[in-house]
C-alpha cells in the first residue's frame, strides 16, 4: 500500500514539474521580436501565443518596453488552458492603411477563454486613412484595432489605444468581458473611430475608462444583454449610443443596459437610442441611465427612431424597433442646443415605459426645452426642462 502511495506521489510530482515548465513566463523577444519599430514582430508574437496556448497551465506573455511593428495578429483558440496573460509594457504599431486595405481587424482574439491583456499601447496610426476619407471617397473602411470574437472571460485592463483606423475596440459574440482602466484617444474629426463597440454579447462591463474620439464613445449593437457602463468620461465624441438598430429586417434585441456615473464633455450626444426608420424585429428594454453629468452637450437625452442617413432606404417608413422601460434619473448639466431632452419615437411602435426624474439641464444659463413624439411614460420629481411625457 505504501509503495502504491509513493508511486502516486511521484506521478503527481512529475505532472506538477511538467506543468510548471509549461507555466514559465515567456518573452516575445525570445521568439525573435526585435522591437525596432520596423521589423514585423507578428510571427514572433504568434509563436509566443502558440506556446502559451498549448501550455497545460496559465502562462504570461511579456512584451518589453520597446516599439513593435505588427502587420496583423490573430490569436486563435481554443487553448489547453484558460489563463493566458499578455503583459504589455511596450507599444504595438500598425502598418499604414494601404498595406491593410483588405484587413478588417488588426489585433484579434478569437475563440479564446480566460485571456487578460494588461497595460501597453496599441497605436493604429489611422491619420493617413482619415485624410484619405476626407478628400477621396475611394478609400478602404479601415481595420478595427482590437477585436474580441466568440470568446469568454476576457479582461482588458490599463491599455491605451491610439488613433484607430476604424473602431478601437470591438466585442462581438462574447461573454463575461471586463474593460477597465482603458484610455482611448483619437481626434474629434476622425471618422468612424468608435471607442468601444459591443454586439451580440452577454455580461460586458466597461469601467473607469476615458474615451476621446471622433464617433461614439460606446456603441451598443443588436444582441447585447447585461451591459454595465460605469465611471466613464466621454468627450469629444458622439456620446453613448444604443444603435443604430434596425438596419436589417431581422435583428436581436438589446436589454438590461445600465449607464451610471458618466461624464460627457463637448459631445454631439449624451445618452442616445437610435434606430433606422424602417421595419425590424429588434427591441430595446430595461435600460437605466443614472447619475450623469453633461458639459455643453448638443443633445444630452435623445431617442431618435427616424434615423435615415442620406435619406436612402427608409423615407416614409416607420421603425419597427420596440423601445420600452427606459429610465433617466439624476442627470444634470448644460446643453449646447435649446432642446435638451428629445423623444422622437416611431408612429407605428411608440416608445413605452419611459421615465424621467431628477433632471436639471440648462441652455446658455437659461431654461432648455423638451420634445416628445409618439412616446408614453411618467415624470417624477423635479424635471427641467419641463417634461413633455
Amino acid at each position: 500500500m505504501t509503495m502504491l502511495r509513493n508511486v502516486a506521489l511521484l506521478f503527481l510530482f512529475f505532472i506538477s514539474l511538467l506543468s510548471s515548465i509549461h507555466a514559465l513566463d515567456i518573452n516575445v523577444a525570445d521568439f525573435g521580436a526585435k522591437g525596432d519599430g520596423k521589423t514585423d514582430a507578428s510571427p514572433a508574437f504568434l509563436e509566443a501565443w502558440n506556446v502559451a496556448c498549448s501550455s497545460l497551465t496559465p502562462t504570461t506573455i511579456y512584451v518589453p518596453r520597446k516599439r513593435y511593428f505588427l502587420s496583423q495578429a490573430i490569436f486563435l483558440g481554443p487553448c489547453l488552458n484558460s489563463g493566458i496573460t499578455f503583459r504589455i509594457e511596450g507599444i504595438l504599431a500598425a502598418p499604414n492603411y494601404k498595406t491593410m486595405a483588405s484587413i478588417e481587424n488588426w489585433v484579434t482574439f478569437d475563440k479564446v477563454e480566460g485571456v487578460t491583456v494588461i497595460g501597453g499601447f496599441l497605436d493604429a496610426r489611422g491619420s493617413s486613412l482619415w485624410a484619405c476619407k476626407d478628400t477621396n471617397k475611394d478609400c478602404p473602411d479601415g481595420a478595427s484595432t482590437l477585436s474580441i470574437f466568440s470568446s469568454k472571460d476576457i479582461t482588458i485592463q490599463n491599455l491605451t489605444l491610439l488613433d484607430a483606423k476604424l473602431y478601437h475596440v470591438v466585442i462581438h459574440s462574447s461573454e463575461n468581458v471586463i474593460v477597465q482602466g482603458v484610455r482611448i484617444y483619437a481626434p474629434q474629426e476622425s471618422p468612424n473611430t468608435d471607442g468601444i463597440h459591443v454586439q451580440n454579447s452577454l455580461n460586458v462591463s466597461i469601467l473607469d475608462t476615458g474615451i476621446k474620439t471622433g464617433d461614439d464613445c460606446v456603441s451598443i449593437g443588436p444582441g447585447t444583454k447585461n451591459l454595465l457602463i460605469q465611471r466613464v468620461a466621454c468627450g469629444p465624441g458622439h456620446g453613448i449610443s444604443i444603435g443604430s438598430l434596425g438596419k436589417g429586417p431581422v435583428e436581436e434585441g438589446v436589454e438590461n443596459v445600465a449607464v451610471r456615473n458618466v461624464v460627457f464633455t463637448g459631445t454631439q450626444n449624451g445618452l442616445r437610442i437610435k434606430s433606422w426608420g424602417r421595419p425590424s424585429t429588434g427591441y430595446v428594454k430595461g435600460v437605466v441611465f443614472k447619475q450623469v453629468l453633461m458639459n455643453d452637450v448638443q443633445y444630452p437625452i435623445i431617442i431618435d427612431q427616424n434615423y435615415c442617413p442620406q435619406n436612402e432606404g427608409c423615407p416614409g417608413q416607420n421603425s419597427g424597433i420596440q423601445i420600452s422601460d427606459v429610465s433617466y434619473s439624476a442627470i444634470k448639466g448644460t446643453s449646447a442646443t435649446k432642446v435638451a431632452m428629445k423623444f422622437d419615437c416611431s408612429a407605428k411602435n411608440p416608445c413605452k415605459g419611459i421615465s424621467v426624474q431628477d433632471i436639471k439641464l440648462t441652455y446658455q444659463g437659461d431654461s432648455a426645452e423638451s420634445f416628445c413624439q409618439n412616446v408614453h411614460g411618467v415624470t417624477g420629481s423635479y424635471v427641467s426642462p419641463p417634461s413633455c411625457l
